[in-house]
This record gives structure tokens, C-alpha cells and sequence, in this order.
């Protein structure tokens, strides 16, 4: 499936309200940690630049700034942390118009594997595959190891380690892709938007049109707890889209050798610019090298919605917070409500792409 153009509304710009706020207690992990949807699911512009903390800013923010310039099928997991915060994450998905689904997801809770170290870490994926699922599966397979071996921190926190870590697993992952896709005689290739959760920090990182978004209070209450009853929430956007007519990316593939036609595409063909696999592009520029970013979780983090670009092609980064917001208010499961998410999308806005959504909630305890 190659990527389609989409009509998306930019975000507003952000204000420099720092998201970060003083360490919280160390999580435990979960007792409950024994689901990862597997079944069939689905830092910028170089290593040399800083990993950004995501500001706070009006209700769709951009967070990546440039230093420089019906098939469904869900998987509920919760985990506990001792501070009180529990994440209860979900994941629904389909197929919409499409024959196929090229679209593979991960729900890992407690993501350390075989790891060693204290510090609890989940692990939540989206990987959109166009031209076949196969540039999906692979990343699905070998990005978190790779990144865990890569030196993820689980002893003692620390951002340039952490961020270190996540790009080495981006690189070795589309290294050994490639290798596979020569071997396999396959030149396929896939976005991704994915998060780590270690301890109380938040890791997002991105390649393509997958895009994240945190639901964020703008105030608490005395107790602590959500004003979401009362209060709008602010749709912040965690990710930056990679594509070929973005002046910076655009810079790159010229300079490769690659030219962007008139229907924005690399070569005519391919519209993201930052992608796994895409073997005959890599040539030209495509590279699978992640923005990054990171910010505290507390008790103004309300939810997380992870998706692929069908599901941003139908909604708006405050249209599904709001939508998400209204049925956490009207006491629905997270099973539940990645589901209705998936299917208004699909059967109600009439999303004609492969859609998938993941829904992390921050609850207090």
C-alpha cells in the first residue's frame, strides 16, 4: 500500500510551558503483564541533535520542533506504580476499505523482557506498512529488543542514554530489515509511532505519518485529581510528520540525489520521507531516523492516543481527544472505548485506510 496524499489540519503552535515537573517515586512493575496484542496487530532530523521535552501550548500543539529551522481486535493490560498512577492501554484495529491489513501493533505493560533493572518500562507500537505488512512485521519483531540492547536505561534514568538507545534500536532494526528485504526479494516498507514508558518518563519517537497525541489537564485540583469533569483537555502533539514536501525533509532527498514530483511523492512513488525498509528509496534520502521526544508523567497526563494516519486522516488531534474524553466521563473500559474510536472512524467518518488506535489512560490510584 503506497502512502496517499491526506488533508490534515496543521496544528497551532505551541507556547514554552515545560510538560517536565519534579521525579516522581520509582513503579513496580505489574502483576498483570501478561498480554501483548501479537495476534495481528499493526531526533529529529539527525543523532546529533537534542532530544526536546514536550511543551504545553493551546489545544493542538506540535511538540517536534526543529532545533535547526469492520475487522477489529483489541487487548487490554493495566499496570500499577507506586506512586498511584495506574496506565491501562488498549489497542483496536481495521481494516476499513482496504483488501488487506498492513497495519501491526505492540501493548506490552511491562516491556523489560529479560532485561535486568529496577525501573519499571511499558511499551506501546504502531507500524504502518505500505507495499505489505512485512517491513511491519519486522520492526514489530526486533525494534524493542533492539532497543533494550541498545542500552535503554532500567537502573538509573538518564535522557541522553535513553534517547541514545532509541535511535540505535531505529538503526539497527532498518539495517537487519534491509538485509531480510534483499534476502526475501521484498522492498517493503513502514511507518512507526512508538512509546516507552520507564519509570515516570515518557519516550515518543516517530518515523512517517503515524503520530501521537496526550490528552494534558490545563489545571488540578487541590486533591490532585483530573478536572476533566469541568475542563476541556489540551490535545498535545507529540510527533512531527516525514514527508517528502516539508522544506527539510525535501532538503535531504534533493541533496540524495531524489526529487519530490509535483504530487509530493519521492520519485513519484512514495509520499513519507522517514520510513523502515523502503529499500529502492533509501537511496534517495528515506531514512529511519526518529524525532524524539519525552516529557514527566503526573497527574495532569490524562491519556495517550496512538494511530496510524487513517485514523488522523478522519479525525483532528482535539476532535478524538474530545472524543476519547467524553467516554472515559461516561465510565467506559478502555477496551471499550479503543473500539468505538477504531469504528467511528472507520464505519461513521468513513475512513478509507487501514485504522488502528491505541488508548493509553493515566489513572490515579
Amino acid at each position: 500500500m503506497e502512502k496517499q496524499p491526506n488533508q490534515k489540519q496543521a496544528a497551532d503552535s505551541f507556547s514554552s510551558e515545560d510538560l517536565i515537573s519534579p521525579p516522581a517515586k520509582k513503579a513496580k512493575k505489574s502483576e498483570e503483564t501478561g498480554c501483548d496484542n501479537t495476534k495481528d496487530p499493526r531526533i529529529s532530523s539527525g543523532a546529533g541533535e537534542e532530544m526536546q521535552e514536550i511543551p504545553s501550548g493551546g489545544e493542538e500543539v506540535i511538540a517536534a520542533v526543529d532545533n535547526r529551522a469492520a475487522e477489529e481486535g483489541s487487548s487490554s493490560c493495566i499496570s500499577e506504580e507506586k506512586k498511584g498512577f495506574v496506565f491501562e492501554a488498549d489497542v483496536a484495529e481495521d481494516k476499513g476499505a482496504r483488501q488487506a491489513m498492513e497495519v501491526v501493533s505492540v501493548v506490552l505493560p511491562d516491556a523489560s523482557l529479560d532485561f535486568p533493572g529496577k525501573l519499571s518500562c511499558g511499551h506501546f507500537a504502531i507500524y504502518d506498512g505500505h507495499g505489505g505488512r512485512l517491513a511491519a512485521e519486522f520492526a514489530k519483531k526486533h525494534l524493542h529488543l533492539n532497543v533494550l540492547s541498545s542500552g535503554l536505561p532500567r537502573e538509573l534514568m538518564d535522557l541522553k542514554v535513553a534517547k541514545k538507545a532509541i535511535l540505535d534500536g531505529f538503526r539497527k532494526t532498518d539495517e537487519l530489515l534491509l538485509q531480510e528485504s534483499v534476502s526475501g526479494g521484498w522492498q517493503d516498507g513502514a511507518t512507526a509511532v512508538c512509546v516507552w514508558i520507564v519509570d515516570q518518563k515518557v519516550f515518543i519517537a516517530n518515523i512517517g505519518d503515524a503520530k501521537a497525541v496526550l490528552a494534558r489537564s490545563y489545571t488540578t485540583n487541590e486533591s490532585g485529581s483530573h478536572t476533566e469533569a469541568s475542563n476541556p483537555l489540551k490535545a498535545i502533539v507529540l510527533t512531527r510528520e516525514h514527508k517528502a514536501i516539508y522544506p527539510q525533509e525535501r532538503s535531504r532527498i534533493q541533496k540524495s540525489g531524489g526529487v519530490v514530483s509535483s504530487n509530493g511523492r519521492i520519485q513519484g512513488r512514495l509520499e513519507v520521507s522517514r520510513a523502515f525498509g523502503d529499500r529502492q528509496f533509501k537511496k534517495f534520502g528515506v531514512i529511519a531516523t526518529p524525532d524524539i521526544h519525552a516529557f514527566e508523567l503526573t497527574e495532569r497526563e490524562n491519556f495517550m492516543i496512538l494511530g496510524c494516519d487513517g485514523l488522523w486522516e478522519v479525525f483532528g488531534p482535539s476532535d478524538a481527544v474530545g472524543y476519547v474524553q467524553k467516554l472515559l466521563k461516561e465510565g467506559l473500559p478502555v477496551s471499550t472505548i479503543s473500539r468505538r474510536l477504531v469504528k467511528e472512524a472507520v464505519k461513521e467518518r468513513r475512513c478509507k485506510d487501514n485504522c488502528t488506535a491505541i488508548v493509553i489512560v493515566f489513572r490515579r490510584g
